[in-house]
């Protein structure tokens, strides 16, 4: 029952100490499921056979040595893994260890006679260890589901003919092709004219996504009508469901503060309880005028059953397991069991403007020139925005221009303000108008009137023009906000590098507490730092390279769309992969449910245990109610964390 990999993984050391198997991959665990479970099934018929004998007297030479054996060997099916498990921590030099506790219980019973009082003990011990290894088991398969959508091959082009190779394998400008039914096994450009994909695996959206000819699709995507292929453009590791299941099986690394502080009270709590049972056994003969050794040294049997922290200390953080679960399958990755806790305590929401509330798919509006043509303008203008990956620029790359396409270099990028470079050996300047400012270029006075997000255009530092362009709401942005409100968050503020006056129109349609709109990212981590200082728990939600700074800075940090930025990945602490803003209140619902449930589980473990124990001291509890109470401890704490597995967040 206990694998040799185990023996140092008791229950103030590792979470999933309590289970005491080896907890392998769920195919190799169907296959030998009742291999875990026959030590138990053999040793609790044998307990039943032998009580039966015992109360019947059936067989009358059932007694002294006979019944001894017969419980001896019922006991060593699910006796002698703890006790191995035991002496082997022991040798590792960490003495006190759920396996000590329960290793003394039953030696002390079978020495007290009561051979079936610890053979029970160790049967539901050994019960209750196989129910919370099944939930465990469940909790992990939930946060790592995402490991089924990993692409086992890739069919590359090479030599003239498709073949079939390992993901790792495939080079960057690589054409593979995806039949229908497959799996995207990397990141790439699709080829084809367009293709329909199912992205529910990897962002929780179950509907069908488009995409048509040069536009990214993502590994772990679906193909769903027909033949399409692909451009590689990240090898395997760096993909965007490599970099999101690593992140998915890391998540549980980061403990939450619970997690840590239980995890230091099982390492004190275990030698206490272990000398407070010696403690029982040996202090009232200076009190009790008639004491008994063995009355009391069963009553400290009784203490240590019902003293084993396994319950309490597997059933947190199953509970944070099923929080990130069901994180995941909303489409939603927290990087760690502490962002749910930290999550629970934001009183301020502060988000971007452009791809995070609104769709970041602008649209011209209006293009205006002076003293060339608008073709001509368009040609500088696209020479240096190709060179930029902003949603502003791929908006205005959709213009079709007449004749060549002029080339840029020494294209720069003024954080907050535009571009800079050369085309046809003249300096241009593309951006806002405090770019212009800053170089010296005039610009006229009714641009200040303009509320769409304008993009000016300077050569030589002379004013040439400009192009409007305009964005809009996402279509979950309004009932977002409303939902942040409603789990408890007290001020939703925008701050956002976008004209004020564009991003205070956005404010006023989706009700915000406040805006900020002009701001540098400089200016935005002001903002949140002095929001911060004002004991406010701020969380950021941004899409961008430039918000990076913000995400790192604020309490917690949630990236809208991680799958298609390695920034967002790496700097936010949440991801939201399905770029819905409404998402960010399913996640606080999650960590407020997980944090609730955590701490029920606590307050049960330590509320029921401690009134056996005064039952047990009193002597008023048998180790029988001691090992029910424990196993029924255990049992609820895991049936209520589980509760978050099973539960709908619409």
């Amino acid at each position: 029952m206990i694998e040799k990999d185990d023996v140092n993984k008791n229950c103030g050391t590792n979470e999933s100490s309590c289970c005491g198997h080896d907890h392998g991959h769920s195919q190799e665990e169907a296959t030998s499921n009742f291999k875990i479970y026959l030590p138990a099934i053999i040793s609790f018929v044998m307990l039943v056979v032998g009580l039966t004998l015992d109360y019947t007297e059936a067989i009358s030479i059932f007694k002294g040595w006979v019944r001894l054996v017969w419980y001896g060997i019922a006991y060593f099916p699910v006796g002698l893994p703890v006790l191995k498990a035991g002496l082997k921590s022991i040798q590792k030099g960490d003495f006190f260890t759920e396996f000590l506790l329960m290793s003394i219980a039953t030696i002390g019973a079978f020495a007290l006679g009561e051979y079936p009082e610890g053979i029970a003990v160790m049967v539901f011990y050994s019960v209750g260890e196989l129910f919370q290894h099944a939930a465990v088991q469940k909790a992990r398969g939930n946060i790592k589901a995402l490991l089924d959508v990993r692409p086992k091959t890739a069919s590359v082009f090479r030599n003239n003919k498709y073949i079939s190779v390992a993901p790792e394998s495939v080079s960057i400008g690589e054409k593979i092709q995806v039949l229908v039914g497959e799996k995207v096994p990397l990141d790439g450009i699709l080829l084809s004219d367009k293709a329909s994909l199912n992205t529910a695996a990897i962002t929780g959206e179950s509907k069908p996504k488009s995409a048509n000819i040069n536009q990214n699709v993502f590994a772990g995507s679906i193909n769903l009508e027909a033949v399409i292929e692909i451009k590689t453009a990240k090898v395997f590791k760096d993909s965007s469901i490599a970099r999101v299941l690593d992140l998915v099986q890391n998540a549980t690394a980061r403990k939450s503060k619970t997690e840590l502080f239980i995890r230091k009270f099982a390492r004190v709590y275990t030698p206490i309880v272990t000398f407070l049972a010696i403690a029982v056994t040996f202090l009232p003969y200076f009190f009790v005028t008639d004491y008994v050794f063995s009355d009391w040294l069963y009553r400290a049997l009784i203490f240590l059953v019902i003293s084993c922290p396994c319950a309490l200390v597997i059933s947190i953080p199953l509970g944070y397991f099923g929080g990130l679960g069901a994180a995941s399958r909303n489409g939603i990755l927290f990087k760690g069991a502490s962002f749910l806790d930290t999550i629970t305590k934001i009183d301020t929401v502060v988000m971007d403007k452009t791809g995070t509330v609104t769709k970041g798919v602008f649209k011209i509006t209006e293009i205006k020139v002076v003293g060339v043509s608008e073709n001509e303008l368009m040609q500088y203008l696209l020479a240096i925005e190709s060179k930029s990956t902003h949603p502003i620029a791929k908006a205005l790359l959709k213009y079709k221009i007449e004749g060549e396409i002029f080339q840029a270099t020494n294209v720069t990028e003024i954080q907050g303000k535009g571009l800079s470079g050369i085309v046809n050996h003249k300096s241009v300047l593309v951006g806002n108008k405090a770019l212009m400012d800053l170089n010296g270029v005039t610009v006229p006075i009714e641009l200040e009137n303009i509320v769409d997000t304008l993009v000016v255009i300077a050569i030589d530092n002379t004013f040439l023009g400009y192009v409007s362009i305009a964005d809009e709401l996402k279509d979950d942005a309004k009932i977002a906000v409303q939902k942040i409100k409603e789990v408890g968050v007290l001020n939703v503020v925008m701050l956002s590098g976008d004209k004020d006056v564009i991003t205070q129109k956005v404010a006023k349609e989706l009700k915000l507490d406040k805006a900020k709109g002009s701001l540098m990212p400089e200016d935005k981590l002001n903002e949140v730092e002095l929001l911060k200082s004002k004991s406010h728990k701020v969380a950021f939600i941004g899409d961008g390279i430039n918000d990076a700074p913000v995400l790192a800075t604020s309490d917690v940090g949630i990236a809208m769309g991680g799958l298609g930025s390695d920034v967002a990945i790496e700097t936010a602490d949440v991801i939201i992969q399905t770029d819905q803003p409404s998402k960010i209140a399913t996640a606080i619902k999650i960590g407020k449910s997980t944090r609730q449930i955590v701490w029920q589980n606590i307050a049960l473990a330590f509320g029921v245990k401690f009134i056996i124990l005064l039952l047990g001291l009193f002597g008023l509890a048998s180790m029988w109610g001691a090992v029910f109470a424990d196993v029924g401890v255990a049992l609820l704490a895991i049936l209520n964390a589980v509760r978050l597995q099973n539960k709908s967040w619409n």
